[in-house]
């Protein structure tokens, strides 16, 4: 009797533990199942988050892009994961929360607003997006589905916080009317010095940007305009002496027609100086002359230079001065540069440069053909003209060189940079881009 009844409490208890076994797996496969479920909505969050910041990204890269239109709103949409957007998740409905993108005006990144009639005035975008997640084995204990979202912040181009206004020099002495066929076939160290600064202006995203364009020697107040209005016709030039305005063409931001890319504004005098305002009826346009006459000497220029940045720079913008040259100051007292300027040319240029420096200009320069054999023309310190480059240089990571001139003047900063194009774009790629910003930006 015993034994039946071990037997029957066996049996029973059989039937219990199938019960429970049946049981805790159907708990550990619907967690797992739960789990799975929860994998894919981080999975959808992360991306939703990724997308925002696209969206935001793009639009900052857009905002006061170009006087009557708006597109950062339509930018920053292009990039989200909205329906037949670029950034649009699989299996998954996006939607923006309601009244984003939204532009901003933050007090706290030191960026104006403000640029007239037309723009944003905005130096901010801020973008959110919402989905809901669908559950497949949630769904079995009535959850159907759980809502994400994500929130990005961008703010416009210009560094940590401020945006730029740039005052390129470029040399116009005889000797820029020498070939150079590293930048295309039959052109002149003068034409590549201008596709250098067209690279340039390329590289600005950001439409606020002002840029200004000067050169040495000065031309006449009378017939500065010929560098600029496609004419191919030379200024007249005047000696150097204190006080001229080696101006071309005065701080503008009318030289892009959008943002991005290459959209230069043929109809900005900044883009016709430096020799890309063709357009189908005027034929070509082929920008600043090197009428030469009076010989290098830039310490001039880059004084002008920091001047009108100093009186015409808008508040808060970073100064920023761009000096190609090949260093050598070479010009002749009396013909051609004033006694009292004449002696220990290349000296004075490293002396105004670093004066700008001081009062807060980033100083760029551009050794183009510069000699590290001898010393420049006009100086007794024994200074070479690679030297009087580097030294003019805010930093050394501002300073390039091509390479050409006798003895290879380098840059120990940047080596792999050895023509004109790629200096230039390093410099506007240097100047910063539309970054993210924290979401509890004011």
């Amino acid at each position: 009797m015993a034994f039946r009844f071990g037997t029957r409490l066996w049996r029973a208890q059989r039937g219990a533990t199938a019960i429970t076994v049946a049981f805790f797996m159907t708990v550990m496969i619907g967690m797992s199942g739960f789990v799975v479920d929860l994998g894919h909505v981080a999975w959808v969050q992360r991306q939703l988050q990724s997308s925002a910041d696209s969206a935001a990204l793009a639009g900052a890269g857009e905002i006061n892009c170009c006087s009557g239109t708006s597109k950062a709103v339509s930018t920053a949409t292009l990039y989200s994961s909205l329906s037949g957007d670029k950034n649009v998740l699989p299996g998954i409905t996006a939607t923006f929360v309601s009244g984003y993108p939204a532009l901003k005006c933050f007090t706290s990144t030191g960026i104006s607003c403000t640029m007239g009639t037309g723009y944003d005035d905005a130096n901010g975008i801020v973008v959110k997006e919402q989905a809901s997640v669908p559950m497949w084995f949630a769904s079995i204990f009535g959850i159907t589905s759980i809502p994400v979202s994500a929130t990005a912040t961008a703010g416009v181009q210009g560094g940590p916080a401020k945006q730029v206004a740039v005052e390129i020099i470029l040399d116009t002495t005889q000797s820029m009317n020498d070939p150079d066929t590293s930048c295309g076939s039959g052109q002149t160290q003068e034409s590549c010095a201008q596709q250098g600064a067209k690279t340039l202006l390329d590289e600005l995203t950001y439409q606020g940007a002002q840029v200004g364009l000067m050169t040495f020697p000065s031309p006449t107040t009378a017939t500065v305009a010929d560098d600029y209005n496609c004419s191919g016709t030379n200024p007249s030039i005047v000696p150097y002496a204190s006080g001229d305005n080696y101006q071309v063409v005065a701080l503008s931001n009318d030289f892009k027609t959008s943002s991005s890319g290459s959209n230069l504004n043929t109809s900005s005098n900044m883009v016709r100086g430096i020799g890309a305002g063709k357009t189908s009826s005027n034929g070509s346009c082929p920008g600043m002359q090197a009428p030469g006459g009076e010989g290098t000497y830039y310490a001039g220029a880059i004084a002008a230079a920091q001047a009108n940045l100093v009186a015409n720079a808008p508040a808060g913008y970073q100064k920023v001065i761009i000096l190609l040259s090949d260093g050598d100051a070479t010009a002749k007292s009396g013909s051609q540069i004033s006694s009292s300027l004449a002696a220990n040319q290349c000296a004075q240029g490293v002396t105004a440069a670093q004066a700008a420096t001081t009062a807060g200009t980033w100083v760029y320069t551009v050794a183009y053909g510069s000699e590290t054999s001898g010393s420049c023309s006009s100086d007794s310190s024994g200074i070479q003209a690679c030297t009087a480059m580097q030294n003019m240089a805010s930093k050394a990571a501002f300073f390039y060189a091509d390479g050409m001139g006798s003895g290879s003047c380098t840059s120990s900063a940047n080596p792999s940079i050895t023509d004109l194009n790629s200096a230039f774009k390093s410099i506007g790629q240097s100047f910063g881009a539309p970054r993210l910003l924290p979401d509890n930006t004011t």
